[in-house]
């Protein structure tokens, strides 16, 4: 960061030599002069605070705009409350971020919100299944399970509850909006 001074010292030193240019017996001269440093300190560091903000992971002053860019804050981020630095996570990750249909993607997904899961696929019971294996229907091709280990636990409706809640909600909301925001478009999720 080069202040006033710095660039007020590099224009005296660029200019000729001479009585005209003595900034110590030319107030006007000198006064030019630290208009300009003013004004050059103030561009340069403007400049220099730029590179800055066309980094996502510091960027303060562009957020909003790289934010509306990208889509964020996602429907699966409404109602939450976020630090600068979640913002600033959130926009990277979905800048870089390539999607994915694997299991591993979706479990690191998980992981990255801050739930250990697994997943479990079905197959359909065929003529080739073992006697041993749960019996499937064709549509359970399409169909798959999230098993979550540390989800909040359920809160159940009470009698004080009003006719219009749901009888039981398990929280973990965040994690049902990201699955069905990024899983196969032809498929359904179970979440247990």
């Amino acid at each position: 960061m080069l202040t006033a001074d710095d660039f007020y010292n590099q224009l005296t030193k660029l200019l000729p030599p001479g009585p005209a240019w003595d900034m110590e017996q030319s107030v006007v001269a000198s006064q030019m002069l630290a208009a300009w440093a003013d004004e050059f300190s103030r561009v340069y560091n403007r400049a220099e605070a730029l590179i800055q903000e066309a980094d996502p992971r510091t960027t303060l002053e562009l957020l909003l705009d790289y934010e509306r860019v990208f889509g964020l804050p996602t429907d699966c981020m409404a109602g939450t409350d976020q630090t600068l630095q979640q913002r600033r996570s959130a926009l990277v990750s979905q800048m870089v971020s390539v999607g994915g249909q694997s299991k591993e993607y979706l479990i690191g997904l998980a992981a990255a919100v801050g739930y250990t899961v697994t997943i479990t696929e079905f197959r359909p019971n065929t003529v080739l299944s073992g006697v041993d294996e749960p019996i499937y229907g064709m549509d359970f091709a399409f169909i798959w399970q999230v098993n979550g280990a540390n989800t909040p636990a359920p809160q159940f409706a009470t009698v004080m509850s009003g006719v219009n809640e749901p009888l039981a909600v398990w929280g973990g909301n965040l994690l049902t909006c990201l699955f069905n925001r990024f899983k196969p478009a032809h498929t359904q999720i179970i979440f247990s």
